[in-house]
């Protein structure tokens, strides 16, 4: 080993003293030295190039498997590891390059000390020695600032990375400038600035941009931006969560639990009402165990346990290895995007079945991304439209058929019930020439709130009637001093600002809504068979290419259906829509009835529906074994 180390050496003690024959000047010796090394090591500067432009053509792909796997380092590690071997890299080879400079490095030290009289050390010489150390650490800086400038690798790391590198290198640079000799501070100066006219040539022999889909590249950032915010918004760290005990005996617990045969998960409190219906008439008729997730701590669900429903807390971390290790026959999620982010199907067993029950009658094609639904095997339809467009799709796109059960919807079912009980009480007694009417706008940009309140007001309040504004929770938490400025300036014209959601009884007892896009029109003309009035704001579109199916949205086929719609530039209109509204037979009871029938299945029998299903299936399954 030894023999090899003393031929490098002597090698570049006779290439400096070569160069030094051409010129007779050891500093523009020493530049033509380290330019030739340049020149000898091109092929490693090429093939260093060449990885990190792989390495960034790699990183979309990495992105959206940190996007779809996170929080389960084991599972990224695997992936990565499957795409770098599909790509042929290996992120050890990054090593050699430093390790060849460094080599050199030690190299040039002795070949220095023994070809060159620039042996003199700046920490022991001082005087304009000095000048040396000083610059090394501004080829130092310049090289850095380069290359965070240009560099394809450098550029796409973080702030920290990138200026980290900078102070270290410039720091590196100076100290060792003073404790080595003038002649390999010189060179390491001239390796830098070298180093960085190379790096511009290579740009343009091997530009990064014919290799490297860059669109591609920000959309995988934005993807994997939105998934942090995600899984971090409002979270602690687990030790100080106050439920993190809790979430653990949970999680070890459910999976303890052997032979699992159906699963509900719920994203927070409050979901249960979408699957009330089935999971009592599924209690009610057997003996299954419902297993129940929810990641609330705080849950109404852990006041229901029973021997036949078990409820789990599991936060949204934990969540996403619970479901890779999951082991049931059924499955069933009101949250979209299956496969998509972070949710996976499992890993352990192949053959769940994954059911899809909607929170609502909307449509799936416009509110939700276009491949939503695409990795459930069943989907609870509320009516024909989503039966539509969810075959439609599959059609268009040669996906894979679905089972589509024709459900309806426990939440309208329910709703019904209770405004039924109301009406025979209460709701009985609200006189019937005292109309009301509400105004309850949804949560998204350039709502009624934002765009056309006050118009809206000033039109309704010429008419003999009480006028409710009920705002999203969501819009009372963010604009609580706009909202009571508006209910002082309409206080005197009998106008009433709701910020109090404790009760449902206005949205049960008003004889006409008012909204834009809200959801809360057709569980409210379907629950109570009542118009709606809808303001023609900006619509909300999750899927921008929604069009590409025939099937028209029930989100807009309903709008002058169950009611009247208006477009916030005429808003004159206001007045003669409200009349229409309230007193032509087109929106009478029977009406909406017949249109509630048409458009919603098995009105009032969802749970029944739903539960026969899963029963059912859970039956073949057993057959099958």
């Amino acid at each position: 080993m030894n023999g090899i180390i003393n031929g490098i050496i002597d090698a570049l003690v006779w290439l400096i003293h070569a160069c030094y024959l051409l010129c007779h000047n050891y500093w523009i010796a020493l530049l033509l030295f380290t330019f030739l090394t340049k020149v000898i090591l091109l092929p490693l500067s090429v093939w260093v190039q060449k990885n990190s432009i792989k390495t960034v053509k790699m990183q979309p792909e990495m992105n959206h498997i940190k996007a779809a796997y996170w929080g389960n380092q084991d599972m990224i590690s695997e992936e990565q590891y499957k795409l770098f071997k599909k790509e042929k890299y290996s992120p050890f080879a990054d090593l050699i390059p430093l390790f060849v400079q460094l080599a050199l490095l030690m190299g040039v030290v002795e070949a220095v000390k023994k070809g060159t009289p620039l042996t003199a050390i700046p920490a022991q010489a001082h005087g304009v020695t000095l000048i040396v150390p000083l610059l090394a650490a501004l080829s130092a800086f310049i090289m850095c600032y380069v290359q965070n400038k240009i560099n394809v690798l450098q550029v796409e790391q973080g702030a920290w990375n990138r200026y980290g590198t900078m102070v270290f290198s410039v720091a590196l640079s100076l100290y060792l400038g003073f404790f080595v000799s003038i002649g390999v501070g010189i060179y390491w100066t001239y390796s830098n600035l070298l180093s960085v006219l190379q790096l511009v040539l290579l740009n343009i022999w091997i530009n990064p941009k014919k290799y490297i889909d860059y669109e591609a590249l920000e959309k995988s950032k934005e993807e994997l931006r939105k998934t942090q915010e995600f899984m971090t918004a409002g979270k602690k760290e687990d030790k100080k969560n106050p439920y993190h005990k809790k979430e653990l005996e949970d999680y070890k617990r459910f999976l303890k639990v052997p032979g699992k045969k159906i699963v509900f998960y719920s994203e927070k409190n409050g979901f249960y009402k979408y699957y009330k219906n089935i999971i009592e008439e599924i209690i009610r008729r057997t003996n299954i165990v419902i297993h129940y997730i929810t990641s609330d701590p705080l849950d109404e669900v852990f006041g229901m346990e029973s021997d036949q429903f078990k409820p789990y807390y599991i936060g949204d971390k934990r969540l996403i290895v619970l479901m890779m290790k999951l082991e049931t026959k059924i499955m069933v999620m009101t949250t979209p995007d299956l496969e998509n982010f972070q949710l996976k199907r499992s890993y352990v067993k192949k053959d769940i079945e994954y059911i899809y029950v909607p929170h609502d009658v909307n449509s799936s094609n416009l509110t939700f991304h276009e491949n939503a639904l695409d990795h459930f095997d069943t989907i609870f339809a509320s009516g024909f439209k989503n039966k539509e467009e969810i075959e439609e799709r599959e059609q268009k796109f040669g996906l894979p058929a679905k089972r589509i059960v024709e459900w309806g919807s426990s939440v309208i079912d329910n709703m019904t019930v209770s405004y039924e009980a109301m009406e025979q009480g209460e709701a009985r007694a609200v006189a019937k020439d005292n109309k009301t009417i509400l105004i309850a706008p949804s949560w998204q940009r350039d709502n009624i709130m934002d765009s056309c309140i006050e118009q809206m007001l000033d039109e309704l309040v010429q008419l003999p009637y009480h006028i409710i504004v009920r705002p999203h929770p969501q819009y009372v938490r963010h604009f609580e001093e706009k909202l009571k400025a508006l209910a002082n300036k309409y206080e005197e014209k009998g106008v009433e600002v709701q910020m109090d959601f404790s009760s449902n009884k206005t949205v049960y007892t008003a004889d006409l809504l008012v909204t834009d896009w809200s959801s809360i029109a057709f569980e409210y003309s379907f629950s109570t068979l009542k118009p709606v009035l809808f303001i023609n704001t900006p619509m909300k579109v999750v899927n921008p290419n929604y069009k590409e199916l025939s099937s028209v949205p029930v989100d807009i086929e309903l709008r002058d259906k169950v009611g009247i719609s208006l477009e916030e530039t005429a808003l004159e209109g206001l007045r003669p829509a409200v009349e229409k509204l309230l007193f032509d037979n087109q929106f009478s009871r029977d009406s909406l009835r017949q249109m509630k029938e048409q458009y919603i299945y098995n009105v009032g029998n969802s749970g029944k529906v739903g539960a026969e299903y899963i029963i059912n299936r859970l039956v073949e399954m057993q057959k099958k074994g």
